[in-house]
């Protein structure tokens, strides 16, 4: 019973850690006679054709590759969505900072002008209470709204000469007229802030406007109706503004001739308002009784001036922005510079005047 040593050395040789699809399945009996029995090895079947399986394999690889490169496309839309979000909401905080502070800035100036006001309120206060007056013993009072414009006019000067230092420096450098355009664009803007403090001052008090009182005495010399007179103006940028063509002549004259015709037209108009203010203040004087209705009727007459000051304004508004049509941007830019200088020297002029020396009497 006795099993050969060769049997046992061939058993000890099997490699039991074969891997598992190459595993072979060891049939061991006995023979009738006790020895042992070796039957030849039976190959377990494993999965068929590994070329089909490499090839399923690669399939399934392509497949997920696919999905990756499509999931990498919505990650990567994903993030330009949230990168182009988050640069929406940047600028619209940036915007936001800026209306801020412009909202800050407007809220400080509003808060010195009032300051201003108030100022010149209490001024207006201390000369009442101090007994200054004016004819007949009637108190002076300060209209708030011809103190405002006065300290506006203030400002618009300031700015005015800004503005010409502007044109000066950028025609003696030779800009682009598109530059330019914006220069004289600028300074047609500037002269229409004046016409809009104007109406207000008119509103205000009509007859503090057309005196002249908020200008130099030189000024005032020359003043037609609460400003300069638009025919006279152009006589004087003339010079300023050759070489004329052909053409810029004759519309430089039929624009004269209009300003010519609507000055008398107001001019008439302003004479027929006087003589109908004096006839009626004049009549029945001896009758105490109709007085009311004197001076009731003289206060809707004078209620026409303002219409008239602000035809004048809109005359000289309308002159500047036709020449500026007629002119080329170089050609305006001349004509914006010469008439703030024309107005620089004749306020220079006034105060040369008033500081002049005086022999005594």
């Amino acid at each position: 019973m006795g099993t050969s040593s060769t049997q046992i050395t061939a058993l000890r040789g099997i490699d039991i850690y074969e891997p598992f699809h190459q595993m072979s399945s060891w049939g061991d009996t006995f023979r009738e006679d006790g020895s042992l029995y070796i039957s030849s090895p039976t190959i377990v079947p494993v999965d068929a054709g590994p070329s089909n399986k490499i090839e399923y394999v690669s399939q399934d690889s392509t497949e997920r590759s696919r999905s990756d490169q499509e999931g990498s496309k919505q990650s990567d839309k994903v993030k330009r969505r949230l990168a182009q979000n988050r640069e929406a909401a940047r600028k619209s905080r940036m915007r936001k900072k800026a209306y801020v502070q412009q909202l800050e800035t407007s809220r400080l100036k509003l808060v010195q002008l009032e300051q201003e006001l108030e100022r010149a309120r209490q001024q207006g206060l201390y000369m009442s209470s101090t007994s200054v007056s004016g004819h007949f013993g009637l108190p002076v009072s300060v209209n708030s709204g011809i103190a405002t414009f006065e300290m506006e006019y203030g400002h618009w000067l300031e700015e005015q000469h800004k503005h010409i230092s502007e044109l000066r420096n950028a025609l003696q450098a030779h800009i682009t007229d598109i530059e330019l355009r914006i220069l004289v664009d600028n300074g047609l803007n500037h002269y229409n802030n004046l016409f809009r403090m104007k109406a207000d001052a008119t509103n205000a008090d009509v007859f503090y406007l057309i005196s002249g009182k908020w200008r130099t005495s030189i000024e005032r010399f020359f003043q037609w109706i609460g400003g300069f007179r638009p025919s006279e103006l152009l006589n004087v940028l003339m010079p300023h503004l050759e070489p004329l063509t052909d053409q810029q002549l004759v519309d430089v004259c039929n624009l004269r001739q209009s300003c010519q015709q609507a000055e008398d037209a107001l001019s008439q108009g302003i004479d027929k308002l006087q003589q109908t203010l004096v006839q009626s203040i004049a009549a029945d004087q001896l009758s105490t009784e109709s007085y009311g209705v004197q001076m009731v009727a003289a206060i809707e007459k004078l209620e026409a001036l303002e219409g008239f000051v602000n035809q004048a304004d809109h005359l000289r508004q309308q002159t500047l922005q036709h020449l500026s049509r007629i002119l080329t941007t170089r050609q305006a830019a001349r004509g914006l510079l010469a008439l703030g200088e024309y107005f620089h020297r004749l306020r220079a002029l006034s105060s040369l005047w008033a500081a002049r020396p005086r022999e005594p009497a």
